[in-house]
């Protein structure tokens, strides 16, 4: 599949997720918006507005097997990673499953919603935030302007659309791995904790615990007590 994809640019949004789902027509549908009223993150959290934000989702209808939707969140991390480095000649670390981490905070995080064929993938980028709440940062130190969220979007979309066509088989396991700041960690999960120690063809977190390694698959982990 080519890279193909059309774009809505809006001034405000209530979510940048309602408005791809929306206006979706069978197309890949990038929306982005300069600001969001009420956007949300995974588990329906509220999404905190820096000074400059990414608010961005793109609607499409994925080709890979469903069994395999599962990996699409941590394809569009890396994806989201490979657009910091090409606009800010920046580097950022991957907080499994859905965080974006610079100097151990986090400056963005990606939500995967899926109805029927339909898959939106949105991601929350803080471009710059002069005074950020506890955990949080902005990816950049000074105000990059208004124009800078729609280029980054366009370039996220250009490479997760790539990343996809390269079929699930090719995701990017050992690069995720490379990236990802969650490895070595002591973490916390609903049934115990122990050491995360790396990332299976799934896209599952692999945890060293006293009964050996496991698979999480989805919901949260805690890294370190946060």
């Amino acid at each position: 599949m080519d890279t193909h994809y059309a774009s809505v640019v809006l001034p405000t949004a209530e979510s940048t997720q309602d408005e791809a789902a929306t206006r979706f027509t069978g197309e890949p549908l990038l929306v982005v918006a300069g600001h969001q009223t009420t956007g949300r993150g995974r588990f329906d959290r509220e999404w905190v507005e820096p000074d400059r934000a990414l608010f961005a989702s793109l609607a499409f209808e994925p080709w890979w097997p469903v069994g395999d939707w599962g990996l699409i969140p941590l394809v569009a991390g890396l994806a989201m990673r490979d657009a910091i480095d090409a606009t800010f000649s920046i580097d950022v670390g991957l907080r499994w499953p859905n965080d974006l981490m610079s100097g151990g905070a986090k400056v963005g995080g990606i939500l995967v919603e899926a109805s029927g064929a339909r898959v939106v993938v949105g991601c929350g980028a803080n471009l710059w935030w002069a005074e950020p709440i506890e955990g949080a940062a902005g990816i950049v130190e000074g105000d990059p302007g208004p124009d800078v969220a729609v280029d980054l979007a366009a370039t996220w979309t250009v490479r997760f659309l790539e990343r996809m066509a390269a079929g699930s088989s090719l995701w990017g396991r050992h690069e995720y791995e490379s990236a990802s700041t969650t490895l070595g960690k002591e973490v916390a999960y609903e049934r115990g904790g122990g050491v995360a120690v790396g990332v299976d063809d799934g896209g599952a977190l692999l945890i060293d615990t006293a009964d050996g390694v496991i698979s999480v698959h989805s919901g949260e982990i805690r890294v370190d007590g946060s």
